[in-house]
């Protein structure tokens, strides 16, 4: 079968892997037919950054937890890539009670069993059952496990009841954009539970190396009643696309983020998203006192600064940590008709997936057409 792997920088091909087939009981084989691709996986596409990252990591200057999750040469192709689908179910094992062929399920990025210790307590990206080291997840390489990559022909999913999540019915696959998975799923517990705790609170999302899901979560705050939702970013598509959102969009120039650079005023939530300690450092600062900020990007020195006295002083909150994915914002789309479509800035055929996957461009979604198995 085809799977769509990351050989180098700025080269991608579809190459040959064995089939998958059910092993355990509570399998399920899945045929991923939309698939989006991740903030993340932008880096090692349009950079050399394998060898860059090997040196750091033994200089001390990026943090050896890189290499237990994308391995001692960090990102080194080929492997499978892309860790965000929704897919059509082929074949359930024996066990598997509440799937059925034909079912639209989004997969989420990372694998685990739903009933460790872990697993009951919401970690799911951290469960004991399926990690072998940092994470278990698709399309990381094989650091992460033997899982490979979302854009393939087929995908093997244990603890298929429990990891699966069925699309409602009627709900459009490419509304979501397979960001249900990942990029969206964490945009949501960023904004939705904290703007729950402070009823028509403030947000500001700073925007960048997070591409799309700055982008969902402002969406989301103003969806969910944010009295106010800033938007700050260097690129144009995606001050565009907040002020289509409801957000409102302010311009900076590319490169290290100020306080001064932000809007004068504080904030109840900050969802940081430039991948900088600068960006950490403004967001703190830009705070309400009980305020929350939530980086969601990738912050590679091991040593990183953050303004402690500050928050000490103003009583605020750093949260930050990968997502741990249960699409429950799948019946909120539904019901509400929330345009996260409009975060896509790029549809291309399955088939174009080589080309596609390295475009310059904010939100990349594949698709095919379902097979329509019952």
């Amino acid at each position: 079968m085809r799977e769509l792997q990351l050989v180098r920088a700025r080269r991608l091909e579809w190459r040959e892997r064995p089939e998958p087939g059910l092993i355990e009981p509570g399998d399920a084989i899945v045929r991923p037919f939309v698939a989006g691709r991740c903030d993340g996986d932008t880096l090692p596409i349009h950079r050399h950054v394998s060898r860059a990252m090997q040196i750091g990591i033994r200089a001390g200057l990026i943090d050896p937890v890189v290499a237990s999750i994308c391995g001692a040469v960090p990102f080194q192709g080929p492997f499978g890539i892309g860790h965000e689908c929704i897919a059509e179910v082929i074949e359930i094992g024996p066990e598997v009670a509440d799937l059925a062929p034909g079912d639209f399920v989004v997969v989420p990025w990372a694998v685990s069993c739903g009933d460790c210790r872990e697993c009951r307590r919401g970690l799911t990206a951290k469960c004991a059952t399926t990690r072998t080291n940092t994470l278990a997840a698709f399309g990381f390489g094989p650091a992460s496990g033997p899982w490979g990559g979302m854009v393939a022909d087929r995908l093997r999913i244990p603890y298929a009841d429990h990891m699966l999540v069925r699309l409602p019915d009627g709900l459009d696959p490419l509304r979501v954009a397979a960001a249900a998975n990942d990029n969206l799923a964490d945009a949501w517990r960023c904004i939705v539970p904290p703007l729950a705790e402070r009823p028509g609170g403030s947000v500001l999302v700073l925007g960048g190396a997070a591409q799309s899901l700055g982008l969902y979560a402002a969406g989301l705050a103003v969806a969910h009643g944010a009295e106010i939702v800033d938007y700050v970013d260097h690129r144009p598509e995606r001050l565009a696309i907040a002020e289509k959102l409801g957000a409102r969009a302010h311009p900076v120039k590319k490169g290290r983020l100020r306080r001064a650079d932000l809007p004068p005023r504080r904030y109840d939530i900050v969802v940081e998203g430039t991948s900088t300690a600068a960006g950490v450092d403004a967001g703190l600062r830009a705070l309400q006192p009980g305020g929350t900020c939530s980086p969601v990007g990738y912050y590679l020195p091991p040593r990183t600064k953050v303004p402690l006295m500050h928050m000490y002083a103003n009583d605020a909150t750093l949260k930050i940590g990968v997502s741990h994915v249960r699409p429950v914002l799948l019946d909120f789309i539904a019901r509400t008709g929330f345009p996260a479509e409009q975060v896509t800035t790029l549809l291309a055929d399955w088939d174009d997936a080589p080309d596609a996957y390295r475009a310059h461009t904010t939100k990349l979604v594949l698709h095919r057409q379902p097979l329509g198995v019952r």
